[in-house]
């Protein structure tokens, strides 16, 4: 089970987790840590309320897609997570 993140994003900021990276190539080459490409999908842990007349879309548990390089990258209590505006978030899976 997920801990509960002591954090509360604010207007319109959405903090995500980042899926894993892909280990190995669809033909099975293992790739090396060099080599792996940014995540672009990730579950969404936290929303902030909105902006004044537009209400955040997403909710927490949702499975989203966002751009290659998206959001600020942060760390809290040693496990990596996103903090981004809802606007960088291009679907919801």
């Amino acid at each position: 089970m997920a801990k509960k993140l002591n954090i509360t994003p604010l207007h319109d900021r959405v903090i995500v987790k980042p899926a894993a990276a892909e280990e190995k190539s669809a033909g099975g080459i293992i790739i090396p840590d060099t080599a792996k490409e940014k995540p672009q999908r990730g579950t969404v842990l936290a929303a902030g309320p909105g902006k004044k007349d537009e209400p955040v879309t997403v909710k927490t548990g949702d499975t989203v897609l966002y751009g290659k390089y998206a959001g600020t990258e942060i760390t809290i209590d040693g496990a990596e997570y996103l903090i981004m505006r809802e606007s960088d978030i291009l679907a919801i899976v």
